[in-house]
């Protein structure tokens, strides 16, 4: 095989792309430094994967509470496999296509933290369904929801299991009072033979504010405790599910303080801590590391296992220079990639960036590094960028090489967006 991976040589050899290409990517003997590797490229970082999802598992454990990792970050099954390894109860998905990958690839348990609507959206969960060994919960927070459920389950002889959803005012879905869940529990009392109500679900990152999100969290204790109380709940366990990646900790506390009758599976979502990031996520663990009891006893927190690598392109004019990254390979809606290590290729090893050297503009696959003029930079470099919001740079790539920490590749990914 030739020392060169570029996305099509990457993808050949993948073989049955459920699995990781672990004996495979060994045998190429590549290595990012020594430009084995076509550049720019997104990279996981083995040891960091690994600390992430120890990390996270513990954590939820130390509260008696199940993880059910949201897969839309990553939409890679390699992943998925291992965070169910890792002692995760399920995989939180998006959409009915999401939940197929997820189940073709060997994932028995999802939470589908959305409504599930539209014929061959439902008739494709139903498929999933009827193969057994599958189990699947999706939201409900409109009679007519219940209904499109109802009516199609129903042709069909399967019952589907939902949980309530609950919102607030100015948010994205759930029922906002107890108008709205009435109607919803009324409809689903005229559909109980093909719709079965198993828990309450909240998403609180339309909150802000730790006291709004506590008392949400509590807001869905409080309805679990009235549904278990007039025998709606057809589960046991019951499940309350909440959490995404950033207030994770004060949904855990208040699922720790819940006091509840009934059997129930309380478990949280959070997705973007497998490979965290340096933005948004990075401040709101600081947060958590800081505050929270459980998370202040654990050595180690959340490290930026996502990179993206690129080459210095072009240095046109004094005190910029044109990186090979753009738009088509980096999120940038919660911040442009942070310039963090530069390599010329043939030294020894990569360098921390001076503190100075920042993107200012990106564009399909172009991207403005601003940098003094005079700085030791030349065209065929390598920088190393940390990204923010890492759901939307998994999505720009199609496989992934993991390295270990002296840059071999150990195996590569791939993803299904």
């Amino acid at each position: 095989m030739t020392n060169t991976a570029p996305q099509e040589t990457l993808e050949k050899g993948l073989g049955k792309l459920s699995a990781p290409l672990s004996e495979s990517a060994h045998e190429t003997g590549w290595n990012l430094l020594r430009e084995d590797v076509s550049l720019p490229v997104a990279v996981l970082y083995e040891s960091r994967l690994a600390n992430n999802l120890a990390w996270m598992q513990r954590f939820s454990e130390a509260y008696g509470l199940k993880l059910a990792p949201h897969g839309k970050t990553t939409m890679t099954p390699a992943l998925f496999q291992r965070q169910l390894a890792a002692g995760a109860w399920g995989i939180t998905l998006a959409t009915a296509h999401q939940a197929a990958v997820a189940a073709a690839h060997g994932v028995k348990r999802v939470l589908l933290a959305n409504q599930l609507v539209g014929r061959r959206n439902i008739e494709l969960v139903a498929e999933l369904i009827a193969k057994g060994d599958f189990e699947f919960f999706c939201l409900v927070d409109s009679p007519e929801g219940v209904e499109q459920l109802g009516q199609r389950f129903a042709e069909r002889g399967q019952t589907v299991s939902v949980l309530l959803e609950i919102g607030v005012n100015g948010g994205r879905t759930g029922v906002r009072d107890a108008a709205q869940q009435a109607a919803v529990l009324a409809a689903l009392d005229r559909f109980k033979h093909s719709v079965s109500l198993a828990g309450v679900e909240f998403y609180e990152g339309v909150l802000e504010g730790e006291a709004a999100i506590r008392a949400f969290v509590r807001r869905a204790v409080d309805v679990t405790a009235e549904l278990a109380k007039s025998g709606r709940l057809q589960r046991s366990p019951a499940i309350v599910s909440g959490a995404g990646s950033a207030w994770y900790d004060l949904v855990a506390e208040g699922f720790a303080e819940a006091k509840l009758d009934v059997p129930v599976d309380f478990v949280l979502r959070p997705g973007c801590y497998l490979t965290h990031d340096a933005g948004a996520y990075r401040a709101a663990q600081a947060r958590i590391e800081s505050s929270n009891s459980v998370a202040q006893k654990m050595r180690a927190g959340l490290l930026p296992a996502l990179e993206l690598w690129a080459y210095v392109q072009s240095m046109p004019e004094p005190g910029r220079a044109i990186i090979g990254l753009g738009k088509r390979d980096a999120a940038f809606d919660a911040g442009l990639p942070i310039p963090i290590r530069h390599f010329r290729p043939g030294s020894t090893s990569p360098k921390p960036t001076p503190a100075g050297w920042k993107l200012s503009r990106i564009m399909d696959q172009h991207a403005f590094l601003d940098l003094a003029p005079g700085d030791d930079l030349r065209v065929g470099d390598m920088l190393a960028f940390d990204i923010s919001h890492p759901c939307l740079t998994f999505d720009k790539w199609r496989t992934i090489p993991v390295v270990d920490d002296g840059y071999d590749v150990v195996d590569v990914v791939r993803t299904y967006f």
